[in-house]
């Protein structure tokens, strides 16, 4: 369905979604990844979109016979490169804290040796490169390394 289309262009989550029509996050969540809804499901949606039931299954059946598996495509890409900048930022965070934390450990148990300076490079060299890819800045192995190495082990190139 194009349930999530239509939400992500009201700018709305999905648990604003799910405030909205009364139905749950994990109800949603199942819409979006393909499963069939209840009628219920439809007549709350239908309502919070302000449109009709049918409209709703009609725009479905649409769906499938136009060009919106393209936006679909690319809407995936986008979301694919949020995750990843989503991760940097995840791996940045838990750097810092647990990075920090050693070095309160450190100053601690041993002034006189800085040894988390150690584990801060080693680490730190992996969140650069993490954060390189994320933003796609430097693509070593990105998509167009991987079509290469598919096109060449076919023998197409």
């Amino acid at each position: 369905m194009l349930i999530k289309q239509r939400r992500l262009q009201k700018g709305w989550s999905q648990e604003q979604l799910s405030q909205f029509s009364g139905l749950s996050v994990r109800t949603i969540q199942r819409i979006e990844r393909g499963q069939k809804p209840s009628l219920e499901s439809l007549k709350s949606l239908a309502a919070v979109f302000e449109i009709s039931i049918a409209e709703l299954q009609l725009s479905d059946t649409a769906a499938l016979h136009s060009d919106s598996a393209v936006i679909s495509d690319e809407q995936q890409k986008v979301e694919k490169k949020v995750q990843a900048i989503k991760g940097f930022y995840s791996s940045l965070v838990t750097y810092v804290i647990v990075i920090a934390a050693l070095f309160v450990v450190n100053i601690l148990t041993n002034p006189h040796y800085i040894w988390a300076v150690w584990p801060a490079l080693g680490w730190g060299i992996g969140i650069v490169i993490h954060g390189l890819n994320a933003f796609q800045l430097v693509n070593l192995f990105g998509p167009q390394w991987e079509k290469k190495q598919i096109e060449k082990r076919l023998g197409r190139k």
